[in-house]
């Protein structure tokens, strides 16, 4: 009974001195603290607390029952304060407090408020980010103490919002400013504007901003993981017993392998959209593939549930980490099934498409469109149906495919320059640009789809004349795909209107071109016929033109097109335009003015160089600055835009009319002949009178005291004088309120017109799809016929069991795939490119990889020195193969392809330190994805695999991929490496081609003249080089001359323990020739 007594005592003061449940005060410590430390203490005698008491210099030691403590809840002679409700916030000014509250909601994003003409930040995010966009921050003045707070003019907003969005990876919040109405106002206190915030802007969700990529896709990508069963396997590796004594290294790292497998299999959901564009495609994945769709789509930002943000620890997360993806933790929401993504698409899912779609797609895709809406703050979204990717017939390029081929990007610095993108890119439109660069990541597998864009470009190549009319078609046409989907969003603007209307009609001349195709080019008295086997017949247009012209819808654009032109006036549009670029200006002026009193060198170098320019011309003052828009009001709509609109502009000519008339009328009253109505935002309608001539005439009819003339000065300075009339304030409110009907009236059209678009939005993309597939294929056909490169001939790659061999040493047998990859005078389309700009030529090679005429093997074993040219070999039989299968030429006198399901390359080393592996370890994952994943459809090249250890074990692990792609595999491959010893291998295990196997020895070489001098001979032949010359090239390379003796002694050391039998080579590491030392010096 005491000892439970004496917890809920200590229980009690131990609750109290820490204060309110989940409050952190100052006051609750204060409350309980006394002036002598005191220590509470339960004494042997039941009952009785003893409390040492002690003070400066003495101890003292007092007893008392507890019968005697005082019951019942403790007395507050000081109660605490009430928490700070949302009512008792600080007295910031209306603006400052709505930010504040905005700041508060959208925590996680960089707030820009709208004041005026201005965008403005404040409190932390002025100090944070003013210094890195360059802004000066000032602190505001408030009855709550100084505000930071930093801003810039509002035609800069695109600008700044690249340097936070793009350069730091920040989400920005945008607060615009509503004006209130009357019964806003009383419910808000008198508050004229509402700033709220319309739409947070993320580097995965761009519209239409300037500084968004216009030749590439800006996708946001959602990721879906099922978290129970990633549970259900963590608990199943969790759930084994547990031996403290056998826990050794070995075993744990087996776990770790184990559990890192386990996650790699993990399936999951992907779901990517372009908002830009409305473009929608899923795929369900493994973790271990995510890195290689990653590289093909290019997200922007990744999307991922917030419930995985505490299992920082997971696969997924390394794999987004290595090319350092934004990652966003976004909330799942309620789920929504497909049939509810029907109000965001511009048409349903059907039944048959429905069933396709996996659970983890649907969740990622539900996931992605919760934060896409949340992220545009209620915009309308009109998206194209989901397209699941593994419905589509494409080639698999994987993350280090993509990067050794260069396909995007260089590996050295990763710029566009020097990509296989930029050698082949001739498009003119930037849908078609985007088209391309998806083509060159996801060539097709269709043999069909690749012939149809083949027979395009040999048509174009044919008929020159047709293919340049099209190519200045498409130039005077506009991004339609992202115009359409500004459209689809709310967000089409006059400009935009005209732009597709100008598509449109580009469109239409386009069709009637190629239905005349035959006829326009050049009269034909017999039919041309193309590769393919397909004739065109003068007079019927070319038949490889059916399918494009098929999907072509112009009925319900062609008449949006004609409303458009019959509706905006593009005169007053560019007036409209004119009249803002001279408002930036002045305010740009007025800023150089402030800078140029207050500011320092650094302020006025921030300012804009172009708006800089304009500062040369004196700026209007402001009241002749509204006075000139008063009268140059542009409206955008046509009169005969509707009946409407008509009567409206009847009624404002007629106000203007009288105008005139009661301004000569003013005139001749006053006797004034400088006097013209205006009106100010201050003033209001006022009679304005300029020069001292027509200044004193006024004063004097003032003074005579005839009621007639007399007038109240609202305004005066030594050469001006403004004053009000009755009439012209009557008149000019009726000016007023005939513009803003005009205003309202065009409003109402504008919105017809963006509906009438929407209508259209079906047709309207699929007619820009059509003009990026004729951009493409004409930019196929110029570049071919500007570089001579040929059309390849592809056949289908089912493999059948036509032969087997019994091979010595081994009962496997093999199978002879029936792919080919045979090219004759193959070139690389890049280094190519660099070498004509060098003024020098590339060396063409063969490669007749599968050809049953040549009876070469389906593997070259590729021998010779360094820099003689078997990495570019490599690499361009690759690239020819890619560009074969996008529909393009291909840099080769020759090419007979069969159609391969995946390219891989290992090509290039490279660490990942970042994720502890070694040269090495890069190197072995390469190869082991590349065993693993390669059919007898595909196409490997492979370079140098296992030079990052030993000899001996290099050229092991080098012999066992050779002989697992042979055996294994059974794909077309070529294999270079400088360990010479593997055609040795190939020869003892039966492989070779003469012994009926399928590895065939091809070499390159260097030519040496006998006086030191040598050339590198890169022409393919066949044989084994047993020479490396690696001390040529480090003597190239500018190597120390004692660090190249010292090399030349090892060499000759080392060949004279091999002349001697002292050291037997097995071939499994490099040998060199003692002739190779005499030609180094």
């Amino acid at each position: 009974m005491n000892g439970s007594t004496y917890r809920r005592l200590s229980s009690v003061l131990a609750n109290r001195a820490r204060g309110p449940i989940g409050c952190r005060t100052k006051h609750s410590l204060s409350r309980w603290q006394i002036s002598t430390p005191s220590t509470l203490r339960l004494n042997a005698a039941p009952g009785v607390v003893s409390v040492v008491q002690q003070t400066r210099g003495k101890k003292t030691r007092s007893s008392v029952r507890l019968e005697d403590l005082p019951q019942g809840p403790v007395k507050m002679d000081n109660p605490l304060p009430p928490e700070p409700g949302p009512d008792d916030e600080p007295a910031y000014p209306t603006v400052v407090m709505q930010a504040r509250r905005n700041m508060q909601r959208f925590d996680n994003c960089v707030l820009l408020t709208r004041v005026g003409g201005f965008y403005e930040l404040y409190f932390s995010h002025a100090e944070e980010y003013g210094p890195l966009l360059n802004l000066k921050v000032a602190h505001k003045k408030t009855n709550a103490g100084p505000v930071p707070m930093a801003g810039f003019p509002f035609f800069q907003l695109d600008r700044f919002l690249k340097t936070l969005v793009l350069d730091l990876n920040c989400y920005v919040a945008i607060a615009e400013e509503f004006p209130n109405d009357p019964g806003d106002r009383v419910k808000s206190n008198g508050l004229m504007h509402d700033r709220r915030v319309t739409r947070v802007i993320t580097p995965g969700t761009l519209i239409d901003e300037n500084f968004i990529d216009p030749y590439a896709n800006n996708y946001v990508m959602a990721v879906h993981v099922n978290h129970r069963l990633q549970e259900a396997a963590d608990s199943s590796n969790s759930a084994g017993p547990s031996d403290s004594n056998n826990n050794n290294s070995s075993s744990s790292i087996e776990s770790g392998r184990l559990a890192a497998l386990q996650a790699s299999a993990t399936p999951i959901g992907l779901a990517w959209i372009d908002i830009s564009t409305g473009q929608f495609y899923t795929q369900s994945t493994t973790v271990t593939s995510l890195g290689s769709i990653l590289s093909r789509v290019g997200p922007r930002e990744v999307v991922v549930d917030e419930v995985l943000e505490s299992q920082r620890d997971h696969q997924l997360f390394s794999v987004l980490a290595e090319d350092k993806h934004l990652i966003t933790f976004a909330p799942q929401g309620e789920h929504l099934p497909l049939s509810e993504w029907s109000p965001m698409l511009e048409s349903d899912i059907s039944d048959q498409a429905a069933q396709n779609f996996t659970a983890d797609e649907v969740n990622a895709g539900s996931l992605l469109l919760q934060y896409v809406r949340d992220r545009l703050q209620g915009l309308s979204m009109k998206l194209q149906p989901p397209l699941r990717y593994d419905n589509m017939s494409v080639m698999s390029i994987d993350k280090s495919t993509m990067r050794a081929l260069e396909i995007k990007q260089t590996i050295r610095d990763g710029a566009f320059r020097g990509s296989l993108l930029h050698a082949i890119r001739r498009t003119v439109t930037k849908g078609g640009a985007r088209l391309l660069n998806a083509w060159l990541s996801a060539p097709s597998t269709s043999l069909e789809t690749i012939t149809a864009r083949q027979d395009l470009v040999e048509y174009f190549i044919q008929h020159p004349d047709l293919r340049d009319q099209i190519v200045l078609l498409l130039r005077r046409s506009h991004d339609s795909q992202r115009l359409v989907q500004k459209f689809a969003l709310g967000r089409g603007d006059p400009d935009d209107l005209i732009a597709l209307a100008n598509t449109i009609k580009a469109t239409q001349d386009v069709v009637s071109l190629l239905e005349d195709s035959s006829e326009q080019s050049h009269i034909a008295t017999e039919p041309d016929v193309l590769s393919s086997g397909k004739q065109v017949t003068p007079g019927q247009g070319a038949a490889c033109f059916a399918p494009l012209l098929s999907r072509i819808k112009l009925e319900g654009p062609a008449d949006l097109s004609a409303r458009i032109k019959t509706s905006i006036d593009e005169e007053g549009l560019f007036q409209q335009h004119q009249n803002e670029d001279d408002e930036a200006s002045h305010l740009m002026a007025l800023a150089s003015d402030v800078v140029a009193a207050q500011g320092t060198p650094a302020d006025a170098s921030a300012l804009p160089k172009v708006v800089a320019k304009k500062r040369k011309q004196a700026p209007a003052s402001l009241r002749d600055h509204y006075a000139a828009a008063d009268d140059n009001t542009s409206f955008i709509m046509k009169p005969g835009a509707s009946t409407g609109l008509r009567a409206l502009h009847a009624k404002l000519s007629a106000l203007l009319e009288e105008k005139i008339t009661l301004e000569e009328e003013l005139r001749e009253r006053f006797g004034v002949a400088s006097l013209t109505l205006r009106w100010t935002p201050n003033l209001g309608h006022v009679c304005h009178v300029k020069g001292a001539k027509d200044m004193r005439r006024l004063a004097d009819s003032s003074s005579d005291g005839d009621s007639a003339v007399a007038v109240s000065m609202v305004s005066s300075s030594r050469s001006t004088r403004a004053f009000h009339v009755p009439e012209w304030t009557a008149l000019g409110r009726r000016l007023h309120q005939a513009r803003w009907e005009v205003s309202v009236e065009e409003q109402r059209l504008l919105a017809d017109l963006r509906a009438l678009v929407v209508a259209n939005l079906v047709g309207l993309r699929r007619n820009a799809a059509v003009l990026d597939e004729l951009d493409v294929a004409a930019s196929f056909a110029r570049l071919a016929a500007e570089l001579g490169w040929t059309r390849p001939l592809l056949h289908d790659t089912t493999p059948t069991s036509t032969s087997t061999s019994s091979i010595s040493n081994s009962n496997i047998t093999t199978s002879t795939p029936t792919a080919q990859h045979v090219i004759i005078g193959g070139r690389h389309p890049t280094v190519e490119a660099g070498l004509r700009e060098q003024g020098r030529s590339f060396t063409k090679n063969d490669c007749l990889v599968g050809s049953p005429s040549s009876q070469s093997g389906s593997l070259y074993l590729i021998t010779g020195p360094n820099m003689g040219g078997k990495s570019t070999y490599l690499r361009q039989n690759a690239l020819i193969a890619i560009l074969a299968q996008a529909g393009c030429y291909v840099p080769a006198d020759h090419a007979t392809v069969g159609i391969a399901d995946a390219v891989f390359a290992r090509v290039g080393s490279a660490d990942d330190l970042y994720n502890d592996q070694s040269t090495f370890m890069v190197e072995m994952q390469e190869t082991a994805a590349i065993l693993r994943a390669a059919t007898a459809r595909s196409l490997v090249v492979m370079d140098e695999v296992g030079r990052g250890t030993t000899p001996e074990d290099g050229a092991a692990v080098a012999f066992a991929a050779l002989h697992h792609l042979v055996r294994v595999n059974r794909c077309r491959a070529l294999f270079a490496t400088h360990f010479h010893g593997l055609a040795d291998l190939v020869a003892e295990r039966g492989m070779h081609v003469a012994q009926g196997g399928a590895v065939d020895t091809y070499c390159t070489d260097v030519e040496e003249d006998g006086a030191g001098g040598f050339v590198y001979v890169h022409k393919l032949r066949k044989g084994i080089n047993r020479q490396s010359h690696a001390l040529k090239v480090a003597r190239l390379a500018n190597l120390p001359e004692a660090a190249i003796t010292v090399a030349r002694e090892i060499l000759e050391k080392d060949n004279t323990n091999q002349n001697q039998g002292q050291s037997q080579d097995t071939g499994l590491h490099d040998t060199h020739e003692k002739r190779q030392l005499a030609n180094v010096g």
